[in-house]
């Protein structure tokens, strides 16, 4: 389905986010207060306008209470963030996304009424540091502070066997949802389900219980 956005900041968070949601068939009005980042994106967003959204009149302007989602994309300029932020929840935006420097900043935007709160640097260097923490790990996203989404690579101590063989959510307490072969996904595989070496395992766990698994396996290569 169809949805209309307005993305405000077009910094490098900015600028692919627009890009993303206009790929995924989305309407998006793209907005800086700067010429050069709207002149850059106005050939992508459905469209683009040079605006300061910290001005309530200019928002109004903007025809703003059309759009059911608001995405804040301020970088370093705090002030035009909170203040942003602060104007789209009096005018009524459905949903407001504010992305935040660090959790100072965060806390600001949600206690005056932004519904999500985005870390894109903090959540890329812990996706970059878990990765780079393991030979098999591909990709990790944080569900919680308790509980993560992972890629692995299935290691060569994994080729030829089922999912009952390997036991995995009883060793371990992680539960394999998915299995990515070079050919196909296999969502929800069965137990008799085989693994070779280079498959990617889609796995949802606790942070320690995906540690064990990760180290469980580092021992036997």
């Amino acid at each position: 389905m169809k949805k209309q956005f307005i993305v405000i900041g077009l910094g490098r968070f900015g600028a692919s986010l627009t890009k993303t949601l206009i790929q995924n068939g989305h309407e998006v009005l793209a907005v800086d207060k700067n010429e050069q980042p709207v002149q850059e994106i106005s050939a992508i967003a459905t469209h683009a306008l040079q605006v300061d959204c910290t001005d309530e009149s200019a928002l109004k302007e903007l025809g703003i209470r059309n759009f059911s989602h608001a995405i804040v994309a301020i970088g370093d300029d705090l002030q035009s963030s909170i203040l942003t932020t602060l104007l789209l929840k009096e005018l009524n935006i459905p949903k407001i996304t504010a992305k935040a420097k660090n959790e100072m900043h965060g806390n600001v935007l949600s206690k005056i009424g932004a519904d999500h709160i985005v870390y894109p640097e903090r959540d890329m260097a812990a996706r970059l540091g878990h990765q780079l923490s393991s030979e098999n790990l591909i990709d990790y996203i944080e569900l919680s502070p308790e509980y993560n989404l992972v890629e692995i690579k299935a290691p060569p101590a994994m080729n030829g066997y089922s999912l009952s063989q390997l036991n995995i959510r009883a060793k371990f307490g992680c539960t394999v949802i998915a299995i990515k072969t070079r050919d196909d996904l296999n969502v929800s595989p069965k137990a008799d389900d085989k693994i070779y070496t280079g498959d990617i395992l889609l796995i949802i766990g606790s942070n320690e219980d995906i540690r064990h698994l990760e180290e469980d396996y580092e021992r036997k290569r």
